[in-house]
This record gives structure tokens, C-alpha cells and sequence, in this order.
């Protein structure tokens, strides 16, 4: 594992990937956009213990890797590290892979033809708490929620309610449409969107609104996210 030294309020990241050609060529990629590489992680356990000690803002982590792979190193890096969000980066594209990843805790899901300048504004995206998926991550993700039958439900707890706000935020935000979208349709300002949604992440015990969405789906209030 390379450890690098921390530059002063600057973003800073996790590399995990046992390539380490595309570790560099991350580390480039997110060193031209200023955002401070701290740590490269040739697996899951290294990807982890670095966390542990450095507490990246947000650690870019690949699916397959020896040993602890990017799924257990997801749910680890989250334990030992609650601040800092995941970004799956990976060849792998199938519904098999992404789901576990998002279940772990991934805040986005990127495949590796990403092109750069898409690559650190999923970055940005993820670190401002928008969820990230390559368009044919989205494509696989939608249709097999459509194809499989759907799981048993797990109803939300007293705590968990929402308001009539909220939900039609939620439902909303499945269909697609983007913080300045919901709020044109609810007519309200951008910013009511962004604190209600605060409220519900709060209220859910979860991450970022990709885990808001999966929670939804789980709970019956949408359909398919």
C-alpha cells in the first residue's frame, strides 16, 4: 500500500484497485481536479486500514480485488471510517455486482470506460450527497428491478414515517429528477428540497439518496428506483 502525506482542507481520497495502472491513472485524474490522493490500496483489507488511519472524504473502490474484495471492503471502509463516502469504480457491470456494492454502502457505481472529467464530477456528486451510476449501470439496475419479483416488504418503523412532503419528494426523486426538478414540481425553492431531504436521510438512518431510494423501494413506497 502507498500512503501519501495529507495536504491541508483539501479534499482528500482512497484508491483501492489491484491495478496499479488504473491506480495511477486515478490518482492523475483526481490530482489535475486538486483533490489530494492520501492513500493506493492494492485490496480490500489494505483499502480498509488505511481508512482507518486517514479518514479520506472519499475512497474510490474497485469490485474485484484478492483477497477482502471491494463489497467487504465497502462495509468496512463505512465502519471504520462513518465519514467517508464509497465510489465504485469497476469493469463490472452486471446486476450481480452492483447490488451488493450499494448494499454495502457504495454512494455511486461507475464503470471504468468513464471518461475523466465524468470520473471527478461523480467525485464531487458523491461528496455533495448525490447518488452516482454509469447510464448503463442505471439501464441494468431499473430493468432488473423490473424483471425479478419483488422482494417482501419491510415497512417503515413509527420513526421512520414521512410527511406527505417527503414522500412525494421520494417518489419524485425515483422518477429521476434532480433537486431543481422536484422543486419545480412541488413549488418550492431548492433548497426546501435539499432540507427535507436532509430530514428524510436523518430519519432513515442512511447515507446519501441512493440508499434513500433502495430504502424506499424496500419499504413499498415506490416501485422501482
Amino acid at each position: 500500500m502507498r500512503a501519501y502525506s495529507r495536504s491541508m482542507m483539501s479534499t482528500t481520497a482512497l484508491i483501492a484497485d489491484d491495478d496499479p495502472l488504473v491506480r495511477r491513472a486515478l490518482v492523475v485524474f483526481l490530482g489535475s481536479a486538486g483533490i489530494d490522493v492520501v492513500a493506493e490500496a492494492p485490496d480490500g483489507s489494505h483499502a480498509i486500514a488505511a481508512a482507518r488511519r486517514l479518514h479520506p472524504d472519499i475512497a474510490l473502490v474497485d469490485v474485484q480485488m484478492p483477497g477482502v474484495d471491494g463489497v467487504e471492503a465497502t462495509a468496512g471502509i463505512i465502519q471504520q471510517s462513518p465519514g467517508t463516502k464509497v465510489l465504485a469504480i469497476t469493469t463490472f457491470g452486471t446486476i450481480e455486482s452492483i447490488m451488493p456494492m450499494l448494499r454495502a454502502g457504495a454512494s455511486g457505481y461507475l464503470l471504468k470506460d468513464t471518461e475523466p472529467e465524468d470520473i471527478i464530477t461523480a467525485v464531487r456528486d458523491v461528496l455533495a450527497g448525490s447518488a452516482v451510476l454509469s447510464p448503463r449501470v442505471t439501464t441494468r439496475l431499473i430493468a432488473s428491478i423490473r424483471e425479478t419479483a419483488p422482494p417482501a416488504v419491510e415497512p417503515l418503523a413509527e420513526f421512520e414515517m414521512l410527511s406527505q412532503r417527503e414522500a412525494d419528494i421520494v417518489r419524485l426523486l425515483a422518477a429521476g429528477l434532480s433537486n431543481a426538478e422536484i422543486a419545480a414540481e412541488i413549488h418550492v425553492s431548492e433548497g426546501t428540497v435539499k432540507a427535507h431531504l436532509g430530514s428524510i436521510i436523518a430519519k432513515w438512518g442512511v447515507r446519501d439518496r441512493l440508499q434513500v431510494l433502495i430504502r424506499a423501494a424496500r419499504s413499498g413506497l415506490v416501485t422501482f428506483i
